[in-house]
């Protein structure tokens, strides 16, 4: 499959610094040229997503990788708010969280997830994981062009 060269656009929502560093750790040894963008809470990343604030000329994602247990707006509200804007609701949100509890797997596809992981406490398993979300995302799947999104 070709893909054109342009950087993916990786928008990660994580309020824990360690698995932020895991996974820039991740993206910077992956195959794929990519540029991680952070937001450590929920308000951060619906005012990147909306452009508002200090993020007017942030660079839309193609990705999002998603906690749902975050500092002021939850990651549930996030994925609602991004999966009921027009402008927003194609750019896949792959939950990426701790939490095994069905409640909170069953309403994240309810709110249309893309798909839920469950990180895994391993440091080397949990970098295992976010390149497999990459190489899936980035390398197999086909995502809309930039002049569709």
């Amino acid at each position: 499959m070709t893909h054109d060269t342009r950087l993916a656009e990786i928008l990660l929502v994580e309020d824990n610094e360690g698995d932020i560093e895991l996974t820039r750790e991740a993206f910077e040894e992956a195959k794929f040229r990519n540029n991680l963008h952070i937001a450590e809470d929920g308000d951060i990343a619906l005012d990147y997503l909306f452009k508002r604030n200090e993020y007017e000329n942030a660079v839309r994602p193609d990705i999002i990788l998603l906690d749902l247990n975050l500092p002021s707006t939850d990651g549930r509200e996030v994925l609602e708010t991004i999966k009921a804007e027009p402008s927003l609701r194609r750019i896949p949100v792959i939950i990426l969280t701790s939490s095994k509890a069905d409640k909170d797997v069953v309403s994240s596809y309810d709110l249309h997830a893309n798909c839920y992981i469950v990180k895994p406490v391993n440091a080397v398993k949990f970098m295992d994981v976010v390149k497999s979300v990459e190489n899936f995302w980035v390398d197999i799947v086909c995502l809309p062009s930039k002049a569709f999104k």
